[in-house]
C-alpha cells in the first residue's frame, strides 16, 4: 500500500526546480533506437514511464547505461527483436513509439496494443493510416501490432484529427523511408518538437514540426548524438496551479515559459499574478480565486494535461465555473473525488459547471490517472484537515520526487506505506 497522507491549509513559497518532460523523453527515448551509434539523452526525468520504457527496450536487446540519475547512454546495434514483451507495454501508453521507430530501421515491429492511463478514448487508428500510407502492412493479432514493409516510401498523409502520438510515430518512421513525406493537420505540442529537434540532430531532415504541416525527406542511416530534453511544462503547470489553490507563492524554475502561455493566461484570468523570467515563472495568489471557463484544445490551446489541475483551482474561486473536456470523454473522473472534499460540481457530458466553495475539507480519495492524482493533491494541499490519497502509482508515472517537491515548498505531505505509518503522520500533525 502507497498512499500520500497530507495535512493541508498551508500556503505553498518557495523555488522548485522542474524536471525533463516525461512526453518529449518518451519519443526520445524509442527514437534512439533508430542508431547503430550509441546516444547520449540528459534531463530525462526519473518515473516510472521512463523507467519502464528503458525496461523493456533492454528486453530487446538495447544496451542501456544509466550516466546519473537523469541521464542514460543507449546503444541498440545488438537489437535482436522487434517483438516487445506485453509485461512492460501494458503499463504505458507511449510503448506504442516503439511501432515507428521499429518499423523506421527495421522495415517491422510487433508492439503490444498499449496500456497507462484511462481517461478515455485513444485510438490508434491514425499511426495504422500513416504506416500503410508509406507502404507498411499493418495488421492487429493477438493483441500486438504488427507491422511491416520491404520498403517505407515517402508519402503524402492527412491527419483526420491531430494527434501527438500519431504524428510522432509517423515522423519517426518516415525520417527513414525513401523520398519525400508531408505529414498535414500535425500535432504542434513542444513535445513534438523535441522529437524532431531529437531526430534532426541524428541526421534526419525534419522541416515544420511546431506547425501544422512537418515536411521530412528520409535519410539511410542516422547517427550519434547528445540530446538534452526540454523541461515539462505540464508538471510546471502542476505547480502554478498549487501556488493558485493555496494561495502560495512559487516560483518554477527550469522552464520555457513560452510553452506556459495558456496556462499563464488563465492564472492571470483568475486573478494570480504571474511573473516571466528567461527561463522562470513565478506564481503568486494573494486574494481568493475568480470564476472562469476553460474549453481543453490541441496546442497552442488550453492543454487536456491541465484540465483536473484547474478544476480543482475553480473549485475553490468565487462563482460558477464551466470547464469543457474536448480531448478525452473519461478525465472528469477525479470531480467524484473532489466532491468528497466538499466540492460543488455538476458534470454534463463533456461539461463539468463548477460553483466555487470557501473551503475544501481533507478526505480519503482515489487518483484516477495521472493528472487527476496530481490535482487531488494540490486539492489536498489547500484543504482543511487530513487527505489520504490511494492509487499514488499514477501520480508516480509522471511526477518526479513530487513529494520532496512539495515538502520543499511547505506542504505537509509524506508518501506511507502501512496505516501505521499514516497513524504516526496524524499524530505528529495533532
Amino acid at each position: 500500500m502507497e498512499q500520500y497522507i497530507i495535512r493541508g491549509g498551508n500556503p505553498l513559497a518557495g523555488e522548485v526546480e522542474i524536471s525533463g518532460a516525461k512526453n518529449a523523453a518518451l519519443g526520445i527515448l524509442a527514437a534512439a533506437i533508430m542508431t547503430d551509434d550509441t546516444v547520449l539523452i540528459e534531463n530525462l526525468p526519473d518515473v516510472r514511464d521512463i523507467n519502464v520504457l528503458l525496461e523493456a527496450m533492454e528486453s530487446i536487446g538495447v544496451r542501456v547505461e544509466r550516466i546519473t540519475r537523469h541521464a542514460v547512454m543507449m546503444n541498440s546495434e545488438n537489437i535482436g527483436e522487434v517483438s516487445v514483451d506485453y509485461d512492460y507495454i501494458k503499463r504505458i501508453r507511449a510503448s506504442y513509439y516503439l511501432i515507428g521507430a521499429l518499423l523506421g530501421k527495421y522495415k517491422k515491429a510487433e508492439v503490444p496494443l498499449p496500456g497507462g492511463c484511462n481517461i478515455g478514448s485513444r485510438p490508434i487508428d491514425l499511426h495504422i493510416k500513416g504506416f500503410r500510407a508509406l507502404g507498411a502492412k499493418v495488421d492487429i493479432r493477438n493483441g500486438f501490432i504488427v507491422a511491416q514493409a520491404d520498403h517505407l516510401r515517402g508519402s503524402h498523409i492527412f491527419l483526420d484529427t491531430v494527434s501527438v502520438g500519431a504524428t510522432i510515430n509517423i515522423m519517426m518512421a518516415a525520417s527513414m523511408a525513401e523520398g519525400y513525406t508531408i505529414i498535414e493537420n500535425c500535432a504542434r505540442e513542444p513535445h513534438v518538437v523535441d522529437v524532431a529537434n531529437f531526430l534532426n540532430s541524428m541526421g534526419a531532415n525534419i522541416k515544420g514540426a511546431g506547425t501544422d504541416v512537418i515536411r521530412i525527406r528520409g535519410v539511410q542511416k542516422l547517427h550519434r548524438t547528445e540530446y538534452s530534453v526540454i523541461p515539462d511544462q505540464i508538471e510546471a503547470g502542476t505547480f502554478m496551479f498549487a501556488a493558485a489553490a493555496t494561495k502560495g507563492d512559487i516560483t518554477v524554475k527550469n522552464v520555457i515559459p513560452k510553452h506556459l502561455e495558456a496556462t499563464t493566461a488563465k492564472l492571470l484570468e483568475i486573478g494570480c499574478e504571474v511573473e516571466e523570467f528567461d527561463n522562470a515563472v513565478r506564481v503568486v495568489a494573494s486574494k481568493r480565486l475568480c470564476s472562469t471557463n476553460v474549453k481543453t484544445l490541441p496546442y497552442p490551446g488550453y492543454p487536456t494535461d491541465m484540465q483536473p489541475q484547474i478544476g480543482v483551482a475553480l473549485a475553490l474561486a468565487k462563482g460558477t465555473s464551466i470547464v469543457t473536456e474536448s480531448i478525452f470523454e473519461n478525465r472528469f473522473k477525479y470531480m467524484d473525488e473532489l466532491t468528497r472534499m466538499g466540492a460543488v460540481v455538476r458534470v454534463e457530458g463533456n461539461t463539468a459547471i463548477i460553483t466555487g466553495v470557501e473551503k475544501l475539507s481533507g478526505a480519503r480519495v482515489s487518483a484516477p490517472d495521472l493528472r487527476a492524482g496530481a490535482a487531488l493533491v494540490i486539492a489536498g494541499l489547500a484543504a482543511d484537515g487530513i487527505t489520504t490519497i490511494d492509487d499514488i502509482v499514477y501520480i508516480q508515472r509522471g511526477y518526479e520526487l513530487f513529494d520532496e517537491k512539495l515538502r520543499s515548498l511547505g506542504a505537509e505531505i509524506e508518501m506511507v506505506h502501512s496505516e501505521k505509518e499514516a497513524q504516526k503522520f496524524r499524530l505528529r500533525c495533532g
